[in-house]
């Protein structure tokens, strides 16, 4: 799948300089030096991000969101998943593991929800470029649709009562 969309962007470039040299140069020395101003901020994140995830053993997180008390779970599902951004390529194998360890899906739902949606270490980075009032909006409706998410998987699946 990631070779064909390779493929179709190399095509895509190839139509751009084909079609247009100067304007297609000069949008990759644009994308080139926004790629080199984020690097700095994408290194602290994955730091950031590793140091926490070799802290927290998994054990901890598995017995904190497979407890006896799915609503306590929820809570902490959703503050663990909160802590940072990651993609659904990182965060699904992780609810895989947890699943296979009887984690709930409704506590799994608010997990990777807000794993993917809400991110309080990557939050300097998206002020950045959002500025604060727009990142703490969307970080705090990401939160609560997470939340509203986790609450319709455990009706679905009939673990919420």
């Amino acid at each position: 799948m990631l070779l064909y969309f390779y493929l179709i962007c190399s095509l895509v470039l190839l139509l751009s300089l084909a079609v247009n040299l100067q304007k297609t140069l000069k949008a990759l020395k644009i994308a080139g030096k926004k790629l080199l101003a984020i690097i700095p901020s994408l290194m602290v994140m994955v730091i950031l991000v590793s140091i926490i995830l070799y802290i927290i053993p998994d054990t901890m997180i598995r017995d904190l969101l497979g407890s006896e008390n799915k609503y306590f779970g929820l809570i902490i599902a959703s503050m663990l998943g909160s802590i940072t951004l990651m993609p659904g390529f990182v965060a699904f194998p992780l609810a895989g593991i947890l699943l296979s360890q009887g984690v709930p899906y409704m506590i799994l739902s608010s997990f990777t929800t807000t794993m993917m949606m809400v991110g309080i270490l990557t939050f300097p980075l998206e002020q950045k470029y959002f500025g604060t009032k727009v990142t703490i909006i969307r970080n705090s409706l990401a939160f609560l649709i997470a939340i509203a998410v986790a609450l319709i998987t455990g009706i679905c699946f009939g673990e919420l009562f």
